[in-house]
């Protein structure tokens, strides 16, 4: 007896525990490659960040997160693409962004913690319903049943249950892998994004404290320039 055959024996509730398992195994493939495309080395685009800002170009921040394909190479692009509008409007794009990207990263992992419950709850159903017309068979019968007349229909019934656990044993275990995935994720992404903006408030300082130096330097020099002119 093949797989399909032994499938089909279990009765109608192995379609939907069939179908939980299709929609499993493509959200566990999916998700397998949204995560891979996310992964990156963070230490090395972070160190290329910071050279490219202590030069003082801005685009050319912009310019490589936009070559990169993962969440933080898309945050920190939004953030900065709003550094000509303030602080509090690269902060703010920044923390939009992330929210995207988390929710891209958790996409459809409650559907896949869903099947995890619900696949085997179907197959004790069918296990229940199947032992049910087990005993309606033995009650038609009026008790002169041998053991062979239930045994069939027993393990047919028998079969949703092990098949809906095995489904739903599978998905758990990668759905408690992706979250575990995503939570480290969620938390690189936010220490990351803090750095960044640390960076840039410095970078800012920086900046002021220049200006404000140069100011000074040049101030008595006018000052000394304007009173020659009155006393001349």
């Amino acid at each position: 007896m093949d797989y399909l055959s032994i499938v089909a024996r279990g009765g109608w509730l192995m379609l939907p525990i069939f179908i939980c398992s299709i929609i499993a195994v493509f959200i566990i493939v999916e998700r397998f490659l949204v995560l891979r495309r996310a992964r990156m080395d963070v230490g090395q685009f972070m160190l290329k960040i910071k050279s490219i800002l202590h030069r003082g170009d801005v685009e050319g921040v912009r310019s490589f997160c936009a070559q990169k394909e993962s969440p933080l190479a898309h945050i920190l692009k939004k953030g900065i693409s709003k550094y000509n509008e303030g602080w509090d409007k690269v902060r703010e794009a920044i923390e939009n962004q992330g929210k995207v990207e988390i929710f891209n990263l958790e996409k459809r992992l409650n559907v896949l913690g869903t099947i995890a419950g619900l696949a085997p709850l179907i197959g004790f159903l069918g296990t229940v319903t199947g032992m049910i017309l087990a005993f309606m068979r033995i009650e038609t019968l009026g008790g002169n049943v041998n053991p062979s007349d239930l045994a069939g229909g027993i393990w047919q019934a028998l079969l949703t249950t092990a098949f809906g656990l095995s489904v739903g044993i599978i998905a758990y275990g990668f759905y408690n892998y992706f979250v575990t995935r995503v939570a480290r994720f969620v938390h690189e992404l936010e220490m990351t994004s803090t750095e960044f903006l640390e960076i840039l408030k410095s970078g800012d300082k920086h900046t002021d404290d220049q200006s404000r130096a140069q100011r000074r330097a040049s101030k008595p020099v006018y000052e000394e320039d304007y009173f020659k002119e009155k006393e001349g």
